[in-house]
């Protein structure tokens, strides 16, 4: 988890300074025929323009993501689970760094996104960066192993099981 917690937050700082470095002032770069445009934008919100006036309540978010994710990581056994959580992370990082040191200042500091989908300014979907690629696709596999029954500790609940199905005390039928 620690592994791809620190490589997910070294790849968004680099990604950022360079988005910064390259696009500032610049009209957003077309790239795969308009699949993707590259700009800067610096997001005082989250995702969808929410949240604009609480950057202090994101920050705040996201410490309590970060806290809350060290504390489970001890009882973790299990692969899925470390990935997982190891790309939620470097993502929470990653923003809570921009958070807390980019202007306009600490619990304030706008988020540096780069990735604008299938139009610029995010008219179609909302402008991202790495880190929050991370967070939704470490959220997504964290959905898909609950539901396929993975635990912590890398055991799989009973329930759950693919192709069992549960007699009265809990114990699998035949197959």
């Amino acid at each position: 988890m620690s592994l791809i917690a620190v490589a997910v937050l070294a790849l968004d700082v680099v990604t950022k300074v360079a988005a910064v470095a390259q696009l500032e002032g610049r009209a957003p770069v077309e790239i795969l025929g308009g699949l993707v445009y590259l700009q800067l934008i610096r997001n005082p919100g989250a995702a969808f323009s929410l949240a604009t006036g609480y950057t202090w309540v994101l920050t705040i978010v996201a410490i309590a993501v970060v806290v809350v994710i060290v504390r489970v990581a001890r009882r973790l056994r299990s692969t899925g689970w470390a990935v997982a959580l190891g790309l939620v992370l470097g993502g929470a990082l990653g923003n809570l760094i921009d958070r807390l040191f980019r202007a306009p200042g600490p619990l304030h500091g706008h988020v540096v996104d780069v990735v604008s989908l299938f139009a610029p300014d995010g008219r179609v979907w909302p402008v991202f960066n790495l880190a929050d690629s991370s967070i939704v696709s470490g959220g997504v596999l964290l959905v898909l192993l609950a539901l396929l029954g993975r635990e912590l500790d890398g055991t799989r609940t009973a329930s759950k099981r693919p192709g069992r199905e549960q007699a009265g005390k809990g114990e699998p039928t035949g197959e």
